[in-house]
Formats: C-alpha cells, sequence, structure tokens
C-alpha cells in the first residue's frame, strides 16, 4: 500500500479546522470519513485509484497525510480539502454592505470552504437529501455506503464511497430497502451512469449544467454538489425548504420568503451568495417556525 510522505501546510490565521472540514461527512457517523480528536479521515475514489487522506493538526500547521494507490492524488489535494484555497480576498467588503453579515463574517472568518474535487460521492447525498428529511436521507445514505462498500485504504475503518458503475448496474427496486423510493433511486442510477464525465467537467458552471440537464437534478441538487466538490461560495440552494425564510429574515426582518425574494436580497453578495446563506447557518439564524414539523418516514416499510 502506498503512503505519502506527509505534506506540511499553514492554514490562515485563526483557521477553524473542525468547521471547516465537517460539512464533508454525514452527521453522525459517515461511512467514508472519521472527525475524531482533532483528526480528519476521508476515503476517496481518486483518479489514481483508493486514497483515504489523513489530516491532523500539529501546532500551528497541517499535516496531510495520503494511504493507498491515490495517495499521491489526494495528498496534492490537501489543501483544497482543508479549505485553504478558498479566497476571501474580496468578501470583507461585501459583507460590510449588511451589519449582520459583516458581524458573522469576523465571527467565522477562520471557516473554510473546502473542495474535495470528487463529484459523485456529494451528488450521491444531495440527491437522498431531496424532499426528505435530514435524517432520513443520512440514514439511507449509511446503508447505501454500507452496500456497496470496498475497504479503504489506511488504519482506520473506513469504506470507499459507491462505486458509480456499480450503483448504475443495480435495479431501483434494490434501494426500496434503503428506504429510497423510485424517483430519488432513478435520478441517483441516471447520474451514476454519466459519473464519469461529471468528474472531468472543469468548474462549478459546466458541472451545474451537465447535472440539471438530467432529470430529476435540480437547481437546489446542483447546489449542494458544487458547493463542496468545486468549493463554489456562491453555490445558492434554490428550492430550499428552510433556506429563503432564513435569508427574508435575516436580511429584511421578513418572517417568510420565496426563492425570487432569496435571490434579490442575496444579489449584493455576489460571487458569495452560498457563504452569506452558510454563515446565516453558522450563527444559528433562523426565521420563526409555524406550523408541524415534517415527519420522519422510512420508505423500506412501504
Amino acid at each position: 500500500m502506498t503512503t505519502t510522505v506527509p505534506r506540511r501546510l499553514l492554514p490562515p490565521e485563526r483557521y477553524q479546522f473542525t468547521a471547516s472540514v465537517r460539512p464533508l461527512l454525514a452527521p453522525k457517523h459517515d461511512p467514508c470519513g472519521l472527525l475524531r480528536d482533532g483528526e480528519f479521515w476521508l476515503a476517496s475514489r481518486t483518479p489514481d485509484g483508493p486514497a483515504t487522506l489523513h489530516l491532523a493538526r500539529s501546532g500551528g500547521e497541517l499535516i496531510a497525510t495520503g494511504h493507498g494507490p491515490g495517495a499521491r492524488w489526494i495528498t496534492d489535494r490537501a489543501d483544497a480539502i482543508a479549505g485553504l484555497r478558498d479566497d476571501l480576498s474580496d468578501f470583507a467588503g461585501l459583507a460590510a454592505r449588511n451589519p449582520l453579515v459583516e458581524r458573522l463574517a469576523k465571527t467565522f472568518f477562520g471557516v473554510r470552504l473546502p473542495a474535495t474535487g470528487s463529484l459523485f460521492p456529494r451528488l450521491l447525498r444531495a440527491i437522498l437529501e431531496q424532499k426528505v428529511t435530514g435524517k432520513e436521507a443520512h440514514r439511507s445514505y449509511r446503508a447505501i455506503c454500507r452496500h456497496f462498500g470496498e475497504p479503504a485504504p489506511g488504519p482506520v475503518d473506513l469504506v470507499l464511497p459507491p462505486d458509480p458503475a456499480a450503483v448504475a448496474a443495480t435495479p431501483y427496486w434494490a434501494f426500496h430497502p434503503f428506504g429510497v423510493e423510485q424517483r430519488r433511486t432513478q435520478a441517483l442510477l441516471r447520474a451514476a451512469l454519466v459519473a464519469e464525465r461529471l468528474e472531468r467537467c472543469a468548474d462549478a458552471a459546466e458541472a451545474t449544467a451537465r447535472m440539471t440537464a438530467l432529470p430529476g437534478i435540480g437547481p437546489w441538487t446542483a447546489a449542494e454538489t458544487v458547493r463542496y466538490a468545486f468549493g463554489d461560495p456562491d453555490a445558492v440552494s434554490v428550492g430550499d425548504f428552510h433556506i429563503p425564510n432564513t435569508v427574508a429574515w435575516a436580511l429584511a426582518g421578513e418572517a417568510r420568503g420565496t426563492d425570487d425574494r432569496m435571490l434579490e436580497l442575496l444579489a449584493p453578495f455576489q460571487g458569495h451568495r452560498g457563504r452569506v446563506c452558510d454563515l446565516l447557518a453558522l450563527g444559528g439564524i433562523g426565521a420563526p417556525k409555524f406550523g408541524p414539523r415534517m415527519p420522519v418516514r422510512s420508505f423500506s416499510r412501504f
């Protein structure tokens, strides 16, 4: 098994390691990654083969080590995965246009946006998160990863993200026990069939155009994918159940908002609109809640 020579990375001032890499993992437990005691592990399928990245704090540095045939590829991307390629050079001026955004930008200055360079694993998770609660989606995600899982290289017990070819070759009804109904499964199978082409996209714009051309994948799913595959700070999750209300409440004092209103309010932050939404979430800001909560269901029992 290949193991790279550790790569030493120098994070920016006030860098928040845990908050930066945590979004790369499904909440509570992710079979493909681990964040514990200041150390981060991430299994990946790279162009050079399976790999696992290990990131650990050491004084003021981050130490990146890769394991497996794709060790060099993933170690070369370690700074991006840690969010160290995230460019905030023009954000302070934009944030100053709103007192709340400016305050949150200063408070969470050290939180950086990661970019994994691997699209399909995030697209898988985004498709599963369509129109269901996070708890339902993450339960399905863990079940699918365990079903298709192959042991990841390295000293920790992780599995590689599902192989798109294996997913594409699986009949839709086989996903029912995982809690995924036919509509989301068919979107996933379509994405798996063209995963290799999607992985070759040069940037977030091209990837968004190719993904949204597939039936069952809309702007919300594409934005949730490119935000972390490409580290796109402008990706706005249009069609989200909560975010338009959050933006309307935070930026205009309006308890409810539409997608159009959200985009209108975010327009002054063009280039970092998704970052503003992330800052509102980090700040724990949410619109007043009315009505019952969405129930947690299990399609596997239908």
